[in-house]
């Protein structure tokens, strides 16, 4: 069975996608849907047989799908997946859902109602560091857990506008929020300051904060802190350390080291997370067999919430449960 895939957006994460989709044996990307046509065009000369579109109904109603990709800044969300829902295709959403949580509710009691194969991207669960973790955890008492996502701005306009973005807790950091949670559980409530330090003064458009940490509760009784800057003109870090009564772990994009007494051991990632995700979520939808799916939308839905959580706690000044939300 060959699937027809589309891929919806047309930048980094969308080309990225489309390549690893096109080297996936019975699988054609056939349809490219962008902000215009012009881009979808131009992405679509990449592939074998595919066609642009400057609309996603005229995509969906000029060629049969198997699967869609979205990857589109997170304003755009909401339209596009009811769009994919009133057809019953299954997607992969490049994280984060939303800007909010009203779009992504909204998606997720149709999903729900429809029992839809659904794919969200939050890679880090796919990599080998990941798996090993959930290992070396099992059966230690984890106290604490720190992590850092520290960077610079990225250079597209709607990123430095929090209604473009939802700010870098939402559209960036999201992904060490989704560790924590796949790692050490659910999280309960959470006390956030930020504050605009530099990038007001360069760019005028800008009204994302460009530092922010966030205290976190977690139903295991364990706490953890997030802190991220996107204000940093070079350099930088991406890293969550994990604290247990039998041993530290240190989680990047690299891998993982484990420190337990005076023992060191280091795990390097070898397996492209990406390509895992994918093979996951193509197998889901040639056989419907979702147990390698590691997010969902329902399970992203949770760490969206706890990010809308944090941008609400920071705004407010008072910490936010999640019971409440």
């Amino acid at each position: 069975m060959t699937l027809k895939v589309g891929l919806i957006g047309t930048g980094w994460f969308s080309k990225m996608h489309g390549e690893l989709l096109a080297v996936e044996e019975g699988v054609e990307v056939v349809s490219i849907c962008g902000s215009s046509k012009e881009k979808a065009d131009q992405l679509a000369q990449q592939f074998d047989d595919a066609r642009g579109y400057g609309k996603i109904t005229d995509m969906l109603d000029s060629r049969k799908l198997d699967a869609v990709y979205i990857c589109v800044p997170p304003f755009a969300h909401g339209e596009i997946e009811h769009a994919l829902l009133q057809r019953g295709i299954p997607f992969l959403v490049e994280k984060p859902l939303g800007v909010d949580m009203e779009a992504p509710t909204s998606i997720l009691k149709e999903v729900q109602k429809q029992q839809l194969i659904t794919s969200i991207g939050y890679h880090f669960r796919y990599m080998d560091s990941t798996l090993k973790a959930r290992h070396l955890l099992e059966g230690k008492t984890i106290g604490m857990a720190l992590g850092q996502w520290m960077g610079g701005m990225p250079e597209v306009n709607w990123w430095k506008k929090q209604e473009g973005s939802g700010g870098q807790i939402v559209e960036q950091t999201t992904h060490l929020f989704d560790l924590l949670r796949y790692l050490l559980g659910e999280v309960t409530e959470v006390y956030a300051a930020y504050a605009h330090r530099v990038i007001h003064s360069k760019h005028d458009e800008a009204t994302v904060a460009d530092v922010g940490t966030v205290t976190l509760k977690l139903a295991s009784g364990a706490v953890a802190n997030l802190s991220n800057a996107c204000m940093l003109s070079g350099g930088g870090t991406i890293r969550l350390n994990i604290y247990t009564d039998g041993n530290n772990l240190e989680l990047t994009h690299g891998g993982l080291v484990e420190i337990a007494g005076e023992n060191s051991h280091e795990y390097k990632n070898v397996s492209n997370p990406y390509v895992n995700e994918t093979r996951a979520f193509l197998h889901a939808v040639r056989t419907g067999d979702t147990s390698g799916i590691l997010s969902d939308y329902e399970d992203a839905w949770k760490s969206q919430r706890v990010t809308v959580a944090a941008n609400e706690s920071a705004q407010s000044g008072q910490p936010v449960k999640l019971a409440d939300l």
